[in-house]
């Protein structure tokens, strides 16, 4: 996790817990990720379940997997629970350290010069208009992100002859 270092501001378009019918599942391996980022107590107090395996139907039959995990200590296992509880845990703990800035708006454009990104255009909370410059910008808004697209496909300039 970010202890030191550069400053990260982190906008959201919503901070609120998202209140979707999914799940969340964390493989053996994803779960020992969390660890090794100081991120392992993001499933605690979250009815996070562990689980040592999955079982395969077809036919009528059952098939039990259990995941190879003899050389891990006991405590490692996969991790399911609610989507938005563990959402709202990161969030808590992104939040909580000294370089890390937390705060709801959206996103509205990408500073551009040439054809490097240097920040983002947002609104805040309140509908305020603000811009953010950093050395480094990640956008994290989905599979259907109109700036992702904008980083994707450029416009294509024609030429006349």
């Amino acid at each position: 996790m970010l202890q030191d270092g550069r400053r990260v501001r982190m906008i959201e378009r919503d901070l609120n817990m998202p209140n979707r019918i999914v799940g969340e599942l964390l493989y053996p391996g994803g779960y020992i990720k969390l660890i090794e980022l100081g991120l392992e107590d993001c499933v605690d107090e979250i009815d996070a379940q562990q689980f040592l395996g999955y079982t395969l139907y077809k036919d009528g039959k059952e098939t039990h997997v259990s995941y190879p995990l003899e050389k891990f200590q006991s405590h490692i296992s996969g991790r399911t629970s609610h989507n938005g509880r563990f959402v709202q845990r990161l969030r808590k703990k992104a939040a909580s350290l000294h370089n890390v800035t937390l705060e709801q708006g959206t996103v509205t454009s990408l500073i551009e010069e040439n054809g490097i990104v240097k920040g983002v255009h947002y609104k805040n909370k309140s509908g305020q208009v603000l811009t953010a410059y950093a050395p480094l910008t990640i956008v994290c808004d989905g599979c259907f992100s109109n700036l992702r697209r904008s980083l994707c496909y450029p416009q294509i300039k024609m030429l006349k002859n």
